[in-house]
């Protein structure tokens, strides 16, 4: 199955996920691979036909072992941040009503946060703020111009 490049896949479950995770910090792996670095015990079995699974969701691509053999070896087809933001922008959707800044003050609150978590976080922010600001002043700028240029004109 192929997926259409502006279709979205589906998303991930937390099985899945897991598997997700093997394949982004190894970047390729065989079932064996796998089935080692998940979390939890599963069969070899069970980690081919999630692999497989993937492969037909779109996020996960196999070829040949480079060693030869009847093995393949397994890899990612998007990168972790796209999959993530995708994921996290369907959480606040679905649970939150499309607004962000709910999670994040549920985060803020329930979450144990040390005091350079915080301080990264209130950079993120300003730093968000200024360009913000920035784009805000460059959007009024032609404006202000255009409204001048027709009162001196």
């Amino acid at each position: 199955m192929s997926k259409d490049a502006t279709e979205k896949p589906p998303m991930l479950t937390r099985a899945e996920s897991e598997v997700m995770q093997v394949l982004w910090k190894r970047e390729v792996a065989t079932v064996h691979d796998v089935v080692e670095h998940l979390p939890r015990p599963v069969a070899y079995t069970t980690a081919l036909t999630m692999l497989r699974i993937l492969e037909q969701k779109g996020y996960v691509r196999h070829e040949p072992h480079p060693d030869g053999g009847r093995a393949h070896v397994y890899r990612a087809t998007a990168p972790v941040s796209k999959v993530q933001r995708r994921h996290v922008r369907d959480l606040v959707d679905r649970l939150f009503g499309g607004r962000a800044e709910s999670l994040v003050v549920g985060l803020l609150e329930d979450e144990t946060w040390t005091r350079d978590e915080l301080e990264a976080l209130k950079s993120e922010i300003e730093s968000r703020l200024k360009t913000e600001g920035q784009a805000a002043e460059s959007s009024r700028e032609p404006r202000v111009r255009a409204k001048s240029s027709k009162q001196h004109g």
